[in-house]
């Protein structure tokens, strides 16, 4: 009779792990702090709880890094990251629907009968009345030269890792994180000098939060690529094994295409002058 502990699958199954309850206490401090925060009180509880959301990130990713070294992401458990992975990609992708979706409606039905004030803050056209839009062709078009070629260095690590040239891999991830860090400069640059605000009118509300969110998300990826950049020095990659690389480029090829739909929607098309006016 075989042994209660004799693994005869591909599957892993996992050891007993504190992250998921720490991370949910941490999550649920941290909203807590936020809201008080909001309300005028102290900034201090919010700041204990996302601590303690970081330090989970840390240690349980680590954790997961350590059972791959272990030999139990077999190719099947690989294949189920993947999913994972994909999956999480998609609700991302509806997370931005979202705000595709505010900027649309606002550019669109600028005049909607049941929008009774939006009339009063577009002044019946869009961009609305004296907005002052930022040229697409400028710091936008320089931003979207630096995600594209990102795309392009971000992609020869991975042949390269594939191919195992480690140097390749190494140099392909040093210039991408570099575009990265150099694009999140221009876009914070870009928002000192904006001609309008946030709170100036509809148009700023979605233009700051649909390019913001987008700015965050290179920032995540950014910090996603220097941690693969730090466990290629360490040589914890394979060609064959290599998922938290890869799941690296797939974010990063996420943000890539984001920032392409932004620059043709929200850039180019809804800045155009007269491109709507009132009926």
């Amino acid at each position: 009779m075989a042994e209660a502990s004799t693994k005869n699958h591909d599957y892993h199954i996992i050891d007993p792990s504190p992250w998921p309850f720490i991370g949910s206490v941490s999550a649920f401090i941290m909203a807590v702090g936020a809201i008080t925060y909001f309300h005028d009180g102290p900034i201090w509880v919010m700041l204990i709880g996302l601590a303690g959301v970081l330090y989970t990130m840390l240690a349980w990713w680590s954790d997961v890094i350590k059972e791959a070294h272990e030999g139990h992401h077999t190719p099947v458990v690989q294949l189920h990251l993947r999913y994972g992975m994909i999956m999480f990609i998609a609700s991302e992708v509806m997370f931005f629907v979202a705000w595709f979706w505010a900027f649309f409606d606002a550019s669109l039905f600028f005049d909607e009968a049941q929008q009774f004030a939006r009339v009063e803050y577009t002044g019946g056209m869009w961009p609305p009345k004296g907005i002052e839009v930022i040229d697409a062709w400028h710091l936008p078009l320089f931003n979207t030269l630096l995600l594209l070629t990102s795309g392009t260095t971000v992609t020869w690590a991975h042949h390269a890792l594939i191919e195992g040239d480690r140097e390749g891999l190494k140099w392909g991830l040093i210039l991408t994180v570099l575009l990265g860090a150099i694009f999140t400069c221009v876009q914070v640059y870009e928002y000192v000098v904006a001609p309008f605000a946030f709170k100036d009118s509809i148009y700023g509300a979605t233009f700051f939060m649909a390019t913001g969110f987008h700015g965050f998300h290179v920032f995540v990826g950014t910090i996603f690529l220097i941690v693969c950049l730090i466990r290629a020095n360490k040589g914890h990659f394979t060609p064959k094994q290599h998922f938290g690389f890869e799941s690296a480029a797939w974010y990063w090829h996420f943000v890539d295409v984001v920032w392409l739909f932004l620059f043709a929607a929200v850039y180019l098309w809804g800045n155009a002058g007269g491109v709507v006016a009132a009926h």
